[in-house]
């Protein structure tokens, strides 16, 4: 059932949006779960993921892998992992990529713009809350 009319259901708009998604459309699609820690501390359960972030693998053959962030790469919808790589053919090492889904994030890269958007999303959500109450 159909409970947004701003978004649509069809698989073939899904898709069009995926592929067809600008840098910043990417970057909020590219979120990630925040552990349960920093959840309390603010309020939220997910973040746009970030370079400098630290996260632990929690899907995949990488599950329980903890690093930081190297590289985000939207084209791809990938993070890089510090300490996560893998051999080639040729002996050359190289990143694995990991989708934003798979990792939970365990510590925040803080600075003023990121600090701004966990307070106005924690006070969305406080306003979602109160809502009903009134």
């Amino acid at each position: 059932m159909k409970y947004r009319s701003g978004v649509t259901s069809s698989r073939r708009k899904q898709r069009r949006a995926h592929f067809t998604a600008t840098s910043g459309e990417r970057r909020k699609r590219m979120s990630s779960n925040l552990n349960s820690e920093l959840r309390r501390e603010h309020g939220i359960r997910s973040i746009p993921i970030r370079h400098e972030d630290e996260v632990i693998v929690v899907r995949g053959t990488y599950k329980g892998r903890t690093g930081r962030v190297t590289q985000v790469y939207r084209k791809k919808y990938v993070i890089h992992v510090e300490k996560l790589t893998r051999e080639k053919a040729n002996g050359q090492t190289v990143s694995v990529g990991i989708h934003p889904s798979k990792v939970v994030i365990t510590k925040l890269k803080m600075d003023k713009n990121r600090d701004r958007l966990l307070k106005r999303k924690k006070a969305t959500r406080d306003a979602q809350k109160n809502k009903g109450s009134e």
